[in-house]
């Protein structure tokens, strides 16, 4: 098993946690009270930062009840959290809905998963190699 090293910056803080044994994501809390308009994306601190294990790196994602039930999200899904980065977690939440949204301490507000990270070699070339797929972008695969 891989260790997570996190430090609180806030007493308060909540350190991220799995609800369930076999869960993907850990839970991830706000640690600061503020509202988000309809319409309106806001920074939610979490009061923590993360030493990641070698080769991996963490994921921001959505909880489906906040998304569900209130229309929040997060902006850019996945955030990517690179190994290096040892500032404050935070997460963009969006207000899709039509109500205000608060958000307070110690409230759920996304989850943290940790995934294996490849390095690649990046290398110029004049051509590349045929595939079935081709050019074929958005949508050339029909509905």
């Amino acid at each position: 098993m891989m260790t997570l090293k996190v430090k609180r910056l806030r007493p308060d803080a909540t350190l991220p946690a799995y609800a369930h044994p076999g869960d993907a994501g850990l839970d991830l809390f706000a640690a600061v009270a503020l509202d988000i308009e309809p319409g309106e994306s806001r920074m939610v601190g979490t009061g923590i930062a993360i030493e990641l294990p070698p080769e991996t790196e963490a994921q921001v994602r959505p909880r489906s009840g906040l998304a569900m039930k209130h229309s929040i999200t997060v902006l850019n899904t996945p955030g990517t959290i690179d190994r290096g980065y040892r500032g404050e977690v935070g997460v963009i939440l969006i207000n899709h809905g039509h109500q205000r949204f608060e958000v307070r301490p110690g409230m759920k507000i996304a989850q943290l998963v940790i995934a294996s990270c490849l390095t690649v070699a990046v290398e110029e070339a004049e051509n590349l190699a045929d595939s079935a797929r081709g050019h074929g972008g958005f949508g050339s695969t029909g509905m």
